[in-house]
């Protein structure tokens, strides 16, 4: 099954790299998106500090929605993927493979860039090392919980608004807690309380998505 994995990652990392274009709209759409708001608000820097959390956050969690359709579609279309239903692995294994490349795809450039770009809000170091943090935990459950809703949505015609609906709703705690780590770093509350949770987030969405993943998955190929 290890031997799956890698197999699994290493050949959508392959393709990715193929499709450069697809890897860049989504890093560039998260830096113009945190990009603006500075330009927007102005030089006011108690403003910037306090709004960076949740701005830095949903930009991230919109751009991981930008890149949910491609998550199975491309095998979906050219018979790949129901091959891979015919292996004898079991499907969760080709589901986690899929989702973590599609997170050092998708969210790993985020993560790097983020601290970066936290500089244009005047963050201190501890709360660009918090944000960090929180991206690092939380990305990966927004990739595991969206590729449930791009299971359920695959071969639809509106599949993406589809996918916007289903899996926004569940994307909801992961933004309070991922921003919230952030705004009580810099307050002086510590952020431990709300990185366990996103840990534990993490380690939930590991052992149910893949599961629910691949019963999506059997269903839309039926």
């Amino acid at each position: 099954m290890l031997e799956m994995l890698r197999w699994v990652i290493r050949r959508d990392l392959v393709l990715a790299m193929r499709r450069r274009s697809d890897v860049l709209t989504t890093l560039f759409f998260f830096i113009i998106v945190v990009s603006l708001f500075p330009l927007g608000v102005g030089p006011e820097m108690n403003l910037l500090r306090t709004m960076a959390p949740g701005v830095v956050w949903v930009a991230a969690l919109l751009a991981s929605m930008l890149s949910l359709g491609r998550l199975f579609s491309s095998d979906y279309l050219d018979g790949t993927l129901e091959q891979m239903l015919l292996a004898p692995q079991p499907l969760s294994i080709v589901v986690l493979g899929k989702v973590a490349a599609h997170w050092l795809v998708s969210g790993v450039p985020l993560v790097v860039m983020a601290p970066v770009l936290g500089l244009q809000y005047d963050l201190a170091a501890d709360a660009l090392l918090i944000l960090t943090a929180s991206l690092v935990l939380g990305t990966p459950v927004l990739s595991m919980i969206g590729a449930i809703g791009a299971a359920l949505t695959l071969g639809l015609r509106g599949g993406g608004v589809l996918v916007s609906l289903l899996v926004l709703p569940l994307y909801i705690p992961v933004l309070i807690f991922g921003a919230g780590a952030v705004e009580a770093s810099a307050s002086g509350l510590g952020a431990e309380a709300y990185l366990s949770l996103l840990a534990a987030f993490l380690v939930g969405a590991l052992v149910l998505t893949p599961w629910a993943t691949s019963a999506a998955l059997r269903i839309s190929l039926d």
